[in-house]
């Protein structure tokens, strides 16, 4: 019960904090392309590689992974928003966003998770 509380609570505390980067990078970025979720997810994808890392080879204890992982992560990172974005660019017809956005991130996503995986071996 303790641990789904603070899941709970890490969610919510992540989900603001996706607000707020969102909110700071989209105010300095210009154009179509959704800079903030980018950066959002991005840096959720090396948290959770980080936080993974530390859970398999150093031994985490299930709680923190958990509340960080599915807690935090979950609430900080968003497949929703980037798919509406992505659906978005469509909408508008800009071409080389739409493919930028949707390879880019998922590239991005797997280079950053394997990323913060590399530096939970060091």
């Amino acid at each position: 019960m303790i641990r789904s509380i603070a899941v709970l609570l890490a969610a919510g505390v992540g989900a603001v904090a996706r607000y707020a980067l969102d909110e700071v990078v989209e105010h300095r970025t210009s154009g179509v392309f959704p800079w903030g979720t980018l950066v959002v997810n991005v840096s959720g994808s090396f948290l959770l590689g980080l936080v993974t890392g530390l859970a398999l080879h150093h031994g985490l204890p299930r709680t923190p992974t958990v509340v960080l992982g599915a807690g935090f992560a979950g609430g900080y990172t968003t497949f929703s928003t980037w798919a509406w974005e992505s659906l978005a660019l469509v909408e508008a017809r800009a071409s080389v966003a739409t493919v930028g956005n949707v390879v880019g991130s998922v590239a991005a996503g797997l280079l950053a998770a394997a990323a913060g995986l590399g530096l939970a071996l060091v």
